[in-house]
């Protein structure tokens, strides 16, 4: 579970809903990490890769993928009674992005899927969010076999604007899903009192 923070206690009476997306480039992990850290079972809609999306959509280091998103993924976290994370997994291939502005509408902030094989897939995600000034993350997913970086050196690669929180994470892992999930959260937070602050009553 995501440890409720008292930031939310001051929230008027009645339930909260918490929208995130889970964005990144084909294969990244968007569905593996929704699929972790959903207490419901979530829902998909992968279909298997046929021969003419493959020749659209590179499997250069995900050659073992045999399914991708068309539309989206989705899954809820109940934190407390009057609190619920919803999470809504982005298509990654470009033909889908249309579909990108309607998810994005209402969320609270979105964490960007990094896949070191393929790192510059992460860019129109990364490039996507900073336009419309939305919250995210970068989860660096640890794929087995896949080389290992330090966070800053994923940061300067992706050339993020600092204070960007860059974690690693095994998406598969419920825990460690729910880690970056929770580091979103607490940075979205921050950067909005920030913006309170700085803005005059």
């Amino acid at each position: 579970m995501l440890s409720a923070d008292s930031d939310y206690d001051a929230v008027a009476d009645g339930p909260v809903s918490i929208k995130i997306l889970i964005a990144g480039g084909f294969g990244a992990g968007k569905t593996t990490l929704v699929s972790s850290v959903s207490e419901i079972k979530p829902l998909r809609t992968e279909e298997m890769l046929s021969e003419p999306s493959i020749l659209v959509d590179t499997l250069d280091g995900v050659e073992e993928k045999t399914t991708t998103t068309v539309a989206m993924d989705f899954g809820r976290i109940t934190v407390r009674d009057d609190l619920v994370v919803y999470l809504f997994g982005t298509p990654g291939q470009h033909r889908f992005w249309f579909m990108w502005d309607e998810l994005a509408l209402g969320a609270l902030g979105a964490v960007v899927m990094a896949d070191t094989r393929r790192l510059a897939d992460s860019f129109p995600s990364v490039d996507y969010f900073e336009r419309r000034g939305l919250p995210f993350v970068v989860a660096v997913n640890c794929f087995d076999g896949a080389r290992r970086y330090r966070p800053d050196t994923v940061r300067t690669a992706l050339d993020l604007t600092p204070g960007v929180p860059v974690v690693l994470c095994d998406a598969r892992q419920r825990a460690s899903s729910r880690d970056v999930l929770v580091t979103l959260v607490e940075y979205a937070i921050r950067l909005i009192s920030d913006s309170e602050v700085m803005t005059p009553g």
